[in-house]
C-alpha cells in the first residue's frame, strides 16, 4: 500500500509556518541572536528563538498543570505547528493517533511522555486521539523514527491516518548550562559547537485511499524509511566507526529500489564536526546512490539545532521543496540523536 504525506506544519525561528520557514531556509537567512542569559565565560548565548508574540497562549488547563516552564513553551510551539498543519484540511477529518518525539536532553527532571500528551491534548484541542497516542524522548531522530513506525502501520493496513510530530526547546537555562559545560554551545571561543534553538514539526501520514476519500493533497510519497543505532555515539565509550547512519541509509536505499540516484539530501548536522564526519562516512559507503551534484541542505546554519523537532522539520522542508518544484527528488532526509539513535526516510515527488 502506498504511503504519502498529506499535510505538514512547522514552527521554528525562521518562521511561524512551513511556507515562511521554507522561504527563510531557502534564502539562507540567519535568524540566530543573542539573549540575556550568559554562558560560563559571561558571553551572551546565541540561539534560535521563535517570536513569543506569534505563539498561542497556554490553555487554562495546561497553565494550571504542574509543568516545567520548558514544557509550557513546547506546548505553545506544538499548538502553533498543529494549527499550521490543519489549516485548510477538511473539518470532518477523524482525529488520528499521534506518534511524538520528545527531547533527549532534560532539565532538572525528565519530561513525562504520558503527562505531556495529556497536556498537549488539552492545549491543542481534538486534533489527535490521546488514547491511541505515544511519545518517546529520543531526540533529533525521534520524529523520523515515529514516521517509520507510522508508515509501517499504514502500509500493513492497520491504520489509514497517523499524525507524527517532534518538538523541543534547548532555550532553557539548565539545558543550556549543561551543554555549555560540555563545550558544545557555539560561541566566541567554541568553534566546534552548535547553536541551540527550538521548534515543532508535524506530518500527517496517510494511505492513498484515505487521501482520495477526504480530498487530501499529496505532498510527497514515502519510498522507504529506516532506523538504527550508532554504538560510537557522542556519549559512548566505544569508538565511532560510522556504522549507524551508513547502515540506515543503505537499508533505506535497498528498500526504496530507486531507478534514479538521490538528488537532494536534508542533513541534521548542526556545526559540530562529529556530524559532518558521520555524513561523510554514510555518503562514501553509499556513493553510487547519490547523484554527482546532489543538493545538500543543512538548515541548522540558518535557525539553529531544533533538537527533537529537527528530523521532522527537515522532512517538512523536503516535502515543501518537492511539492514546490524547487528541490529535485528523490530526497533523502536523515537525523541523528546525540545518544545513538539514527533514522532516515526517502521521499519521492507526488505524480
Amino acid at each position: 500500500m502506498s504511503v504519502v504525506i498529506a499535510a505538514a506544519g512547522l514552527v521554528c525561528p525562521a518562521g511561524l509556518g512551513l511556507a515562511e520557514s521554507a522561504a527563510g531556509a531557502r534564502a539562507r537567512l540567519s535568524v540566530l541572536r543573542e539573549i540575556d542569559w550568559c554562558d560560563r565565560r559571561q558571553e551572551p548565548f546565541i540561539v534560535g528563538v521563535v517570536p513569543d508574540q506569534g505563539l498561542p497562549a497556554l490553555a487554562p488547563a495546561a497553565a494550571a498543570a504542574p509543568l516545567q516552564a520548558r514544557e509550557g513553551r513546547m506546548l505553545r510551539l506544538a499548538h502553533a505547528a498543529l494549527a499550521d498543519l490543519y489549516a485548510g484540511l477538511p473539518a470532518d477529518l477523524p482525529a488520528p493517533p499521534l506518534f511524538l518525539g520528545l527531547p533527549e536532553h532534560h532539565t532538572t527532571r525528565p519530561i513525562d511522555p504520558d503527562r505531556f500528551l495529556k497536556a498537549l491534548a488539552s492545549q491543542a484541542g481534538a486534533c489527535f486521539d490521546p488514547s491511541l497516542s505515544i511519545a518517546a524522548p529520543r531526540g533529533r531522530a525521534s520524529g523520523l523514527m515515529a514516521l517509520s513506525q507510522a508508515a509501517a502501520r499504514i502500509a500493513a493496513g492497520e491504520a489509514g491516518l497517523i499524525l507524527v510530530g517532534g518538538l523541543d526547546s534547548f532555550v532553557d537555562m539548565h539545558v543550556l548550562a549543561t551543554l555549555d559545560e560540555a563545550g558544545r554551545v557555539r560561541g566566541e571561543t567554541v568553534s566546534d559547537g552548535f547553536s541551540p534553538a527550538e521548534g515543532a514539526a508535524f506530518l500527517l501520514v496517510a494511505s492513498e485511499s484515505v487521501t482520495r476519500s477526504y480530498g487530501l493533497p499529496v505532498l510527497a510519497r514515502i519510498a522507504a524509511t529506516g532506523s538504527g543505532f550508532e554504538p560510537g555515539h557522542l556519549y559512548a565509550d566505544e569508538p565511532y566507526l560510522g556504522e549507524g547512519l551508513a547502515g540506515v541509509v543503505s537499508a533505506c536505499l535497498d528498500a526504496a529500489g530507486l531507478t534514479v540516484p538521490l538528488q537532494t539530501v536534508y542533513c541534521s548536522f548542526n556545526g559540530e564536526r562529529y556530524w559532518a564526519r558521520e555524513f561523510g562516512v554514510a555518503r562514501i559507503r553509499n556513493a553510487s546512490a547519490f547523484a554527482d551534484e546532489a543538493h545538500t541542505e543543512h538548515p541548522a546554519e540558518c535557525f539553529g539545532d531544533l533538537g527533537a523537532a529537527h528530523g521532522l522539520a527537515l522532512a517538512a522542508l523536503a516535502c515543501h521543496g518537492l511539492t514546490g518544484g524547487y528541490r529535485p527528488g528523490p530526497a533523502l532526509v536523515y537525523a541523528s540523536s546525540d545518544r545513538g539513535d539514527r533514522a532516515a526516510v526517502i521521499f519521492e515527488r507526488s505524480t
